[in-house]
C-alpha cells in the first residue's frame, strides 16, 4: 500500500515539475522580448517577470521536484527489483537530464534577473522544446517497459516537431511577402 500513496504522489509531483519546466521557459521568451520595448516599460516588465520567475521555481518546480525524487527513490527501496531493469536504467538517465535541464534553466532565470543573459528567444524556443521530448521519451519508455521500443515514439515526436517548425518559418515567410510585421 506504502508503493502506491510514493507512486501516486511521484505521479502528482512529477506533473507540477513538469508544468513548471514548460512554463519557465515561457516566461524567459517573454522577459527576453520584453528588452525590445521603451525602457521605462521594460523596467515595469523585467520586475514583473523576475517576481513571476522566482515564485513559480521556488514555490512550485523546485519543492515539485524533490518530493518527485523522494517519492522515486521510496518506491525503489520498496521494490529494489525494479533497479535490475534495463529501462529503469534509462529512465533514470533520462530523469537525471531533466534534473540537468532544471539546474540550466535555474541559471538562465538568474541571468535573466541581474541581466546578463545572453540567450535569444529563439535559443530559448528550442531550449523549451527539449523538456517536451525528455517528457516524451520517459513517458514511452515506463509504458513500454523497453529499452528500445521507446524510440518510435519520440522519432515521430521529433518528425512532428520538425514538420511544425518548417510550417511555421513558411508562414512566417508567406506574412512576410504580404508585408505584415512579424514578431
Amino acid at each position: 500500500m506504502l508503493y502506491l500513496y510514493a507512486k501516486s504522489i511521484h505521479i502528482i509531483f512529477m506533473v507540477c515539475w513538469m508544468a513548471g519546466l514548460f512554463y519557465m521557459p515561457r516566461l524567459f521568451i517573454y522577459h527576453t522580448e520584453a528588452r525590445q520595448k521603451s525602457p521605462e516599460v521594460y523596467k515595469v516588465l523585467h520586475a514583473q517577470f523576475v517576481l513571476m520567475e522566482r515564485r513559480l521555481w521556488w514555490v512550485i518546480t523546485t519543492p515539485s521536484m524533490y518530493l518527485m525524487i523522494a517519492s522515486a527513490v521510496t518506491m525503489l527501496y520498496l521494490s529494489p527489483g525494479l533497479l535490475t531493469q534495463g529501462w529503469m536504467h534509462v529512465k533514470l538517465a533520462f530523469v537525471g537530464l531533466l534534473v540537468f535541464y532544471h539546474f540550466k534553466s535555474q541559471h538562465i532565470m538568474k541571468q535573466l534577473a541581474a541581466e546578463r543573459c545572453s540567450w535569444k528567444s529563439s535559443q530559448l524556443r528550442l531550449w523549451n522544446e527539449l523538456a517536451t521530448v525528455v517528457l516524451f521519451a520517459i513517458v514511452f519508455l515506463v509504458i513500454f517497459r523497453s529499452a528500445v521500443d521507446w524510440l518510435y515514439g519520440v522519432f515521430g515526436l521529433v518528425g512532428l516537431a520538425v514538420l511544425l517548425m518548417v510550417l511555421i518559418k513558411l508562414y512566417k515567410k508567406y506574412r512576410k511577402s504580404k508585408g505584415e510585421k512579424i514578431d
